[in-house]
């Protein structure tokens, strides 16, 4: 054991490559992290500023059409409110409802009662299944949207017959009420209806997608002309942009939970990953009886053999395993060297004291090294080691 203080040091510092086997899979994350913030930066740059807003000057926006309305003494006013478009329903009045399903079901369910009986025209715009069948009841949405955007009127409705050709392709709707209108088809089925309402000389009008609304699409094709004739048959327009923040919208029948709030395509999203994981791991994890030892092809050398075990030691952090491995070796190599058998190399009370006839100086430790505890980091482990090699070459030399 005196041979402890000129023992070479081994450096537990990583090397440069080892740091960054340990962080590319963090670095790689933080990228993937960064591009898709970036992207998502992006597109919501490009994002639809006061879409179908009739104050809006944007491309998506619908001011002009406000503005010619204007002309012809049709007077536009925008509500956001549930309360506000009930109560302008009206037999002067046309209620266009610019996001429909943005409405909850309690909303539309109000809104149906207020304007069935008005007299007035209700036009909703781009309605789909959430929102169309209770606003308007008889009508439903085809789940597959029309394959062209400019559509050809094939119908005797005097609007639609007047405008000619306009770009109404988007959603396609079938209804089962007799006296419907079904405008500007696309494999059969509508994407214009006009539901007339039962009593009260109202309708309902059904427009599968917004084109027509549009500053920069209004003058394109008839879409000015349809546009203006839908809205303006009566001489008041009500505007109505549903807001996430009316109060309407947070009634007690409509309390959501947490699940509610995601969007259906998130909730696909998390089970489709989920029944990728499951696969995943059936097909990492299966079995098929236990382990059976094969013989290897080729010889190994055993300073492979260690080099490999010591690495996957390290990567597990697995010190006790490590220093139990190298302690027990350590004895089974020096019990013949004592006189002793090796099926009592493990025995401290029959190594040590073989041991100690056969060094010199102090023994106390020797207990520590050969039975002790586990080293608490990688420089104890690496010190145990270089105490071991060094008792063994004492106990060779005497």
């Amino acid at each position: 054991m005196t041979a402890e203080a000129t023992l070479p040091t081994t450096s537990t510092a990583p090397t440069v490559r080892q740091v960054w086997t340990r962080a590319r899979g963090i670095a790689l994350a933080a990228a993937l992290i960064l591009v898709a913030a970036v992207a998502m930066a992006a597109v919501r740059s490009t994002a639809r500023h006061g879409a179908l807003d009739p104050r809006s000057a944007d491309p998506h926006g619908s001011r002009a059409v406000a503005q010619l309305l204007a002309d012809r003494g049709v007077s536009t006013r925008v509500v956001t409110t549930l309360g506000a478009a009930r109560d302008a329903a009206g037999p002067d009045t046309t209620l266009l409802v610019a996001v429909p399903d943005l409405l909850t079901s309690r909303q539309q369910d109000r809104l149906r009662r207020a304007v069935a009986a008005s007299g007035g025209r209700t036009l909703l715009v781009a309605a789909g299944s959430p929102s169309v069948e209770r606003l308007a009841p008889g009508v439903t949405a085809d789940p597959a949207t029309s394959s062209a955007t400019t559509l050809a009127p094939g119908c005797t409705l005097p609007e639609a017959r007047r405008a000619g050709s306009a770009d109404t392709g988007g959603i396609r709707y079938t209804t089962t009420r007799l006296g419907a209108d079904r405008c500007y088809p696309s494999a059969r089925l509508a994407t214009l209806l006009r539901v007339p309402e039962a009593s009260g000389g109202g309708d309902t009008v059904v427009l599968g997608a917004p084109d027509i609304l549009y500053n920069d699409r209004l003058d394109k094709q008839g879409n000015a002309s349809l546009a203006l004739q839908l809205l303006g048959s009566r001489p008041h327009l009500v505007w109505y942009l549903p807001s996430l923040s009316d109060d309407s919208a947070t009634g007690t029948g409509d309390r959501k939970n947490f699940l509610d709030l995601l969007p259906s395509g998130w909730l696909w999203g998390t089970l489709q990953l989920f029944v990728a994981a499951v696969l995943a791991a059936f097909w990492r994890g299966r079995r098929f009886g236990p382990l059976v030892p094969e013989k290897l092809p080729v010889a190994i050398r055993a300073s492979e053999t260690a080099e490999g075990r010591a690495r996957l030691y390290r990567k597990a952090d697995a010190r006790d395993r490590a220093a139990a491995a190298l302690r027990s070796a350590t004895r089974t190599r020096l019990a013949p060297l004592v006189g002793i058998p090796v099926t009592q190399a493990h025995t401290p009370e029959a190594l040590l004291p073989a041991l100690s006839a056969h060094l010199t100086g102090d023994q106390q430790g020797l207990h520590s090294l050969l039975f002790g505890p586990p080293p608490g980091d990688d420089a104890a482990l690496i010190a145990l080691t270089d105490q071991l090699d060094a008792l063994e070459r004492e106990v060779r030399r005497s």
